[in-house]
């Protein structure tokens, strides 16, 4: 990312993020600096992310086909992060403007009219060296680290995930029970510049109420009956790491309000003590619940649903990722013969049909809870038949197909 004017001139910064073609980077640049501000370039849609945090800008220029991130995504976090920020799309093979765009005030509606005056013709748009073609990079739809299955459904979850691991943005975590959400939230601690730190797991489901506060919060010594010593909570914990509280949706009313001041100022107030103690936590949070529904039965603060959703990723249940189910399946049955020193066993061809016909309304983990019984049943066979599967709901007759091993 280069600068083209300092920022210290003027408020107003422009992005302009188009790395495919520096001719129409270069009018945008020109067209903007009309309007009396300061222009920062970026090559693709991550060093947009980088510089959000940066000295404030509120005005954005994306190419529509940004060559490592994917525009609208890149937008969305962008609206997220601030609703002010003005953007406008280009499409760099016309120089011509493509929508959608944003216009958050007048002064970005002068800016829009003056790009839209530079927009340039298409001969002057690939006024670039033949000898030297542009090779856009192909945008990273790589499984994140510890998961399996590269299904066009969890795409965008792998893609969203490594857009947001690189900040320190609250995530909310959103998907039916056992798609792997604590999956998910691992991999954006892994992929964080936080990975050396601490990941912390909060259960908020699983503790009672009357322990939670003490639980994520700690206490000193003498706070009530039983604490003859003092002890640091989850939070102070995950110090300098993240946070991963699941469930959330659980979470009781008064510890509502408790983590929100803790999200709020960062500070941390242990039971029974006047000391409060700033830390450094990155928190992502998950639910199987609709907080949204929650917070119109007034079951969820609203204000603490928009400190958690900064980021929301939807993770899309199994059964929408079907071409997941056999490499997964086979995944799990590996790590079965690996863990019991047991011979590598291999899934028949009808019992491979059987686990693709399944509905699969406890996703991955009714997934991974099948495959372990099928290998325990099968004992020292050395493959698995669909008479090995027995699976957690009632499973619907199927068609027979030929025995096969694949």
């Amino acid at each position: 990312m280069t600068s083209s004017t300092s920022s210290s001139q003027s408020g107003h910064s422009a992005i302009v993020a188009i790395s495919s073609n520096p001719a129409v980077r270069d009018r945008m640049i020109r067209a903007l600096e009309s309007c009396d501000c300061s222009t920062v370039e970026a090559q693709g849609g991550a060093g947009i992310l980088a510089h959000l945090d940066s000295t404030g800008f509120d005005f954005a220029v994306l190419d529509s086909k940004l060559p490592d991130l994917d525009s609208g995504d890149v937008t969305r976090f962008i609206r997220q992060q601030n609703p002010n920020i003005s953007y406008v799309m280009v499409d760099s093979t016309t120089g011509k403007l493509a929508g959608p765009h944003q216009l958050a005030n007048q002064r970005a509606q002068k800016m829009f009219e003056a790009l839209k005056k530079s927009e340039i013709n298409t001969d002057d748009a690939v006024d670039l060296d033949d000898s030297e073609p542009v090779r856009l990079k192909a945008r990273n739809t790589e499984p994140l680290p510890g998961m399996v299955g590269e299904s066009e459904a969890f795409a965008r979850v792998h893609k969203m995930a490594r857009i947001v691991a690189r900040r320190s943005s609250t995530v909310l975590l959103q998907g039916e029970s056992g798609v792997g959400k604590d999956m998910v939230a691992y991999a954006i601690h892994e992929l964080s510049p936080r990975s050396s730190g601490p990941l912390v797991v909060v259960n908020c489901a699983a503790i009672p109420e009357n322990l939670l506060e003490s639980e994520l919060f700690g206490y000193a010594r003498g706070a009530f009956t039983g604490a003859v010593q003092s002890r640091l909570g989850k939070i102070h914990a995950a110090h300098r790491g993240t946070l991963f509280l699941d469930e959330i949706g659980e979470l009781p009313l008064n510890m509502q309000a408790k983590l929100l001041r803790f999200l709020q100022a960062g500070e941390v107030q242990r039971l029974g003590s006047s000391d409060v103690f700033q830390v450094d936590v990155r928190v992502i949070a998950a639910t199987n619940a609709n907080l949204l529904e929650r917070v119109a039965a007034g079951q969820f603060r609203q204000d603490l649903y928009y400190r958690l959703a900064v980021f929301p990723i939807h993770l899309p249940p199994l059964r929408e990722r079907t071409s997941e189910i056999l490499p997964l399946a086979r995944h799990f049955l590996a790590e079965f013969c690996r863990t019991n020193a047991s011979p590598l066993k291999v899934i028949d061809g009808e019992a491979q049909f059987a686990l693709q016909e399944h509905d699969w309304p406890g996703n991955v983990r009714e997934l991974k809870h099948v495959i372990e019984r099928a290998f325990i049943l099968s004992e020292d066979e050395l493959r698995l038949t669909e008479e090995h599967l027995i699976f957690d709901t009632v499973q619907k007759k199927l068609k027979k197909v030929p025995a096969q091993v694949v």
